[in-house]
């Protein structure tokens, strides 16, 4: 109930449906409250000019992120975490479900510190979509089939980063790992590590994907499709982070 809660007010709070919202707000208020109206609606359009431009977006985005430690500071963890990154439903391609671009990213970045380091992985990620196919069983298969690299523990039931950290201890602590090098993105490892660092790891961050600040130009001031989604993922980590702030876990996942 909690999980969808979340995910329900995550939905109604972020862009574009917060903006849609905001905007028919304004609109309401035209006839009977005109100067609020347009208040509101003139409001709608400078945020969403403000979401949609790169200087915004990823500057952002920078603020979160959490730099990566040298493989020599890796290679001290006991184990590899790679977080699921959502699936790529029905790929033509592949012949059925697959990781997303996300979750691709993540392992990627799994196999080449196994390389390095020789530690084993740990994948994490459940069936959020309903698909009969959990995140963790798409990244051993690519992991295993496609990067050659094994994948020691699956962990396939999780929802979200709070319940990957609970399970993924539950996995780890019975073979008494409890030192992790953290795979995730950049802007994703202050919740993340926060979270695996509550569950009772000592957590190593082995960030991944970078925003890359382009120089300032007239370009960093036009609205594009790839800055809006950057905004709305800095959005989405500041409300996971609150929520899990104001929220404990629970006893039992």
């Amino acid at each position: 109930m909690i999980w969808f809660l979340k995910n329900l007010l995550s939905a109604f709070l972020l862009p574009p449906l917060s903006l849609i919202v905001l905007g028919i707000t304004g609109i309401l208020f035209l006839k009977n409250h005109p100067v609020l109206g347009k208040s509101i609606i003139i409001s709608t359009f400078i945020l969403f000019y403000i979401l949609s431009i790169p200087i915004f977006a990823e500057r952002a985005l920078q603020t979160l992120e959490v730099p990566t430690r040298s493989n020599s500071e890796i290679n001290k963890a006991q184990a590899i975490v790679i977080l699921g990154g959502g699936a790529n439903i029905e790929a033509p391609e592949y012949g059925g479900h697959t990781v997303s671009q996300y979750g691709l990213e993540r392992i990627r970045y799994g196999a080449y510190l196994h390389r390095h380091t020789g530690k084993p992985i740990l994948v994490t990620g459940g069936d959020l979509l309903g698909i009969g196919s959990s995140g963790a069983e798409q990244m051993k298969l690519v992991l295993e089939n496609d990067f050659h690299v094994p994948v020691e523990w699956s962990e396939d039931k999780s929802r979200d980063t709070r319940e990957n950290a609970y399970n993924s201890f539950s996995v780890l602590s019975k073979n008494k790992i409890t030192h992790i090098a953290l795979v995730t993105h950049a802007w994703h490892m202050p919740r993340a590590s926060r979270e695996f660092e509550q569950a009772g790891f000592k957590v190593t961050p082995a960030s991944t994907v970078y925003v890359t600040q382009r120089n300032k130009s007239l370009f960093s001031f036009i609205p594009s499709a790839d800055a809006f989604l950057k905004s709305r993922l800095f959005i989405y980590e500041v409300i996971g982070t609150l929520w899990y702030r104001l929220i404990p876990a629970p006893d039992k996942f």
